[in-house]
């Protein structure tokens, strides 16, 4: 899982304010994180980052090994299978609501990952009826440069709509 803290002044400012009139702040954590949740998952539709910057495209090596696999990808990057936008989920408490992904690729999309950064991978191929005979292989991993493609995080849209859950929330713990 991956995971890192974003804060804004407006925002701290505001929950501070609404904390000192509630007793319990996870009702409107749980609010603003299923907010955030759901602009999340709606960035894999567009193939946007909370910047509103379009992802990087695939590369042509990248598409030209989904065309010999027979794969057809989605309009945007991370959109393959569905995988990275159905592994969003989001978690909430008194002090914090978070957005987060449980894929194991998420954070080389979220961060991008240099040629190699992980290491290789090597070893020996098994005959088959493709290659008569075996092969020793070596691949760094990952093979070719992956570009960041953020998709958590608060655009600032999402820091209008939180100020608005906060703001109704304050109105609501206002009135008898």
């Amino acid at each position: 899982m991956i995971g890192f803290s974003l804060n804004t002044d407006a925002i701290t400012t505001a929950l501070a304010g609404l904390a000192a009139t509630l007793s319990d702040m996870s009702p409107v954590m749980n609010e603003i994180g299923a907010h955030l949740r759901d602009t999340t998952e709606d960035r894999f539709k567009s193939g946007t980052g909370p910047d509103g910057a379009a992802w990087a495209p695939r590369s042509p090596v990248t598409l030209a090994r989904y065309e010999r696999e027979g794969k057809k990808p989605g309009p945007h990057p991370l959109t393959l299978t569905g995988a990275m936008s159905n592994s969003i989920f989001h978690s909430y408490g008194p002090t914090f609501a978070e957005v987060s992904s449980n894929a194991i690729q998420a954070a080389v999309m979220q961060f991008g990952a240099a040629q190699g950064s992980f290491g290789a991978a090597m070893g020996r191929t098994k005959p088959s009826t493709k290659r008569p005979k075996s092969q020793d292989y070596f691949v760094t991993l990952p093979w070719g440069d992956i570009p960041a493609r953020p998709f958590i995080g608060i655009s600032d849209e999402d820091e209008v709509n939180v100020l608005d859950i906060i703001a109704e929330a304050l109105s609501r713990s206002m009135q008898p």
